[in-house]
């Protein structure tokens, strides 16, 4: 039976986003220094301002102000026009250390705190992602690109994007598109028609292959008919506000934590980053067409209190999802110290996670995305 299932993602100059960049960048500036510090960073913007706040216990120094305005100048917010630029913005910081009753549950190894996380793979697409919230993704990188690196193709694109795509499905498989919405920030003048046109001709070519496109499919291009206000003059935004884009666009489960601005120990982000790495590679060694992980810890606690598999009846070759379970306790550390080590996690790889997806990046800082568990997992369990 036919459906339809939708996901959505943000630009880099969405406010949201541009709070979950300055979040990362304090985070990566201060692990650069520091691989062992304690970061929880928050951030909060609206017009013209942004405030970090957070518990942040490390020696290093970070100039907040400075990381700032960097990150807003790197995303694109350089006109006072804007109403938000990275010269002229307020910047406040208050920050202050890690609550001690934390940070001793932490030091033996354990859980940063208690919480459930998901990690999720299918053989959908070569990036091992479902499609919706793939193409979403790069309908918004493309605009992105093109204000950055090609200005003279759509000159009056403006940092803040939105993009929405609507797959038809039968069971869990994708057959075509069947709407896609675009809305972009654009100078004063532009028409809509213009708009449309340019998205037609310059976006959607480069984003989408021919047999997605097959058919009729809805079109909407800035549907209130203007988007000239945005960024934050337009929206306030704040850290950790866009958890499914973040992830898997609602077609798999997320816990709940939010990844940008903590550290490693943060089984949020770290355990979020083990689970995807496990189904990613159990898909590519061929055990199952789709996995999804569940992890569950305790607070201070070094072990999870629970793992469960689930590949949807897609397991192959007999393999149930009991063996799947039994296989992963058995072989991979789960703890979070194991985690970070065997994904190199104190590294100041994480502003460049904070758009346009934490998963399906072919990036190789990104540990969690390697299939280097693949040849074992075909030895012993496919």
């Amino acid at each position: 039976m036919a459906y339809l299932f939708t996901s959505e993602s943000v630009s880099e100059g969405h406010p949201d986003k541009i709070c979950d960049q300055i979040s990362d960048a304090v985070l990566d500036s201060i692990l650069k220094d520091d691989p062992n510090a304690r970061v929880a960073c928050e951030c909060f913007t609206t017009t013209g301002f942004v405030l970090v706040g957070g518990e942040i216990t490390t020696d290093a120094y970070v100039d907040v102000q400075e990381v700032v305005r960097e990150t807003v100048r790197e995303i694109g917010y350089t006109d006072p026009k804007y109403r938000f630029d990275a010269d002229s913005c307020g910047v406040a910081s208050h920050i202050h250390q890690q609550s001690p009753d934390i940070f001793r549950g932490v030091k033996s190894g354990g859980a940063g705190d208690q919480g459930i996380m998901f990690g999720y793979a299918t053989n959908a697409t070569p990036e091992y992602m479902p499609q919706p919230i793939l193409y979403s993704h790069k309908l918004v990188k493309r605009l992105a690109d093109l204000r950055k690196h090609y200005p003279t193709v759509m000159p009056y694109l403006r940092p803040d994007s939105k993009s929405q795509v609507t797959f038809e499905y039968e069971g869990r498989s994708a057959k075509r598109v069947r709407t896609i919405v675009i809305s972009t920030q654009h100078d004063p003048g532009v028409s809509q028609k213009k708009i449309r046109e340019d998205v037609i001709e310059h976006v959607l070519p480069k984003v989408f292959p021919d047999e997605l496109l097959e058919g009729k499919f809805k079109l909407h291009v800035n549907p209130t008919g203007r988007f000239e206000i945005g960024g934050p003059h337009g929206d306030s935004g704040l850290t950790g506000r866009k958890i499914i884009v973040d992830t898997y666009g609602g077609w798999a489960p997320h816990g709940g934590g939010a990844f940008s601005g903590k550290d490693p120990s943060k089984v949020d982000r770290s355990a979020a980053y083990a689970t995807r790495h496990l189904a990613k590679n159990l898909v590519a060694a061929g055990v199952a067409d789709e996995v999804t992980i569940q992890i569950g810890y305790a607070i201070g606690v070094v072990n999870p209190v629970s793992v469960h598999i689930e590949t949807h009846g897609t397991a192959n070759n007999g393999v149930s999802d009991t063996d799947i379970e039994r296989w992963v306790k058995k072989n991979v550390d789960l703890t979070p110290n194991g985690i970070i080590e065997r994904l190199k996690l104190r590294r100041p790889v994480y502003r460049d996670t904070a758009a346009y997806g934490h998963f399906g990046r072919d990036d190789k800082k990104f540990t969690w995305e390697k299939l280097d568990l693949v040849k074992q997992i075909k030895k012993e369990l496919a």
